[in-house]
């Protein structure tokens, strides 16, 4: 335990499960000393998500959609009603539909539902938190929110997520000239492939992952742990200076090289 957060509140976004990064991440914000609420959709990932938040002192859970206007004005009054300031937010939130994540389904075949749907959940949703964690965070503070490298290079049946999260990534640039002047710093990490709920329903997901802890620089994929040492560090005083910047934790994956699909 150390206290190199203690005293900075923060509103956690997308815990499914005790091997969720955004578990990972609040765990680690919890041991340095930071307070922290969780925002979860659903009775299904409350239950999962009580125990967990408990574990860390936590006793504020909102539920919370992101697609729906009304549900987000309540969990963000809900939030100010117990505390008078935000000091850091983390958004782990992405969806697609898992037929179109599929080894067999083709980027082309991408359905209007689901781009429309996948880019309101995995992008939109950060810049609409974006703007009601801001009015909370009277003395700055700072965002993170997760991405992928498929942002930026084709992989293996990720599909629109990769859309989405390019768009993600161009936002949190945006966002952080936005409000940079406010002293709120935006940041993305960047893990590469994980052993996570999400992260299952991904057709490729197993071939990736072990293809990346062979030939990764480290010859290891990215930890819990190290993806919650590094939020420590941006949302400490340690990471004062860093804004608008995708942060890699990910044992070297994306200096390597991807080879083409049918290599994998």
């Amino acid at each position: 335990m150390g206290d190199m957060l203690a005293g900075k509140r923060g509103l956690i976004m997308g815990v499914a499960n005790e091997r969720s990064i955004a578990w990972g991440i609040a765990k680690a914000l919890a041991e340095q000393g930071a307070e922290l609420a969780f925002a979860y959709q659903g009775e299904a990932f409350g239950k999962r998500v009580e125990p967990l938040a408990a574990s860390v002192g936590s006793d504020i859970l909102v539920d919370l959609d992101v697609t729906d206007e009304a549900s987000m004005d309540t969990g963000f009054a809900a939030i100010a009603k117990r505390w008078d300031r935000l000091d850091f937010v983390v958004h782990a939130i992405a969806f697609a539909d898992k037929a179109e994540l599929a080894a067999d389904f083709r980027f082309k075949d991408t359905s209007r539902e689901n781009f429309s749907q996948s880019m309101l959940i995995s992008c939109y949703s950060f810049i609409d938190v974006a703007r009601r964690a801001s009015e909370m965070m009277t003395e700055g503070g700072t965002m993170i929110t997760l991405t992928f490298e498929g942002a930026s290079r084709v992989f293996p049946c990720y599909n629109v997520m990769g859309v989405a999260k390019a768009g993600l990534e161009t936002a949190v640039r945006y966002l952080a000239n936005d409000l940079g002047p406010d002293g709120i710093r935006v940041n993305a990490i960047s893990p590469g492939p994980m052993k996570t709920l999400a992260g299952s329903a991904i057709g490729a997901a197993r071939r990736t992952y072990k293809h990346s802890e062979t030939n990764a620089p480290l010859q290891a994929n990215a930890t819990l742990e190290a993806i919650g040492g590094t939020a420590v560090w941006l949302v400490s005083d340690g990471g004062a200076s860093t804004t608008g910047q995708i942060v890699m934790v990910d044992g070297g994956y994306h200096v390597m090289g991807m080879p083409r699909v049918e290599n994998l």
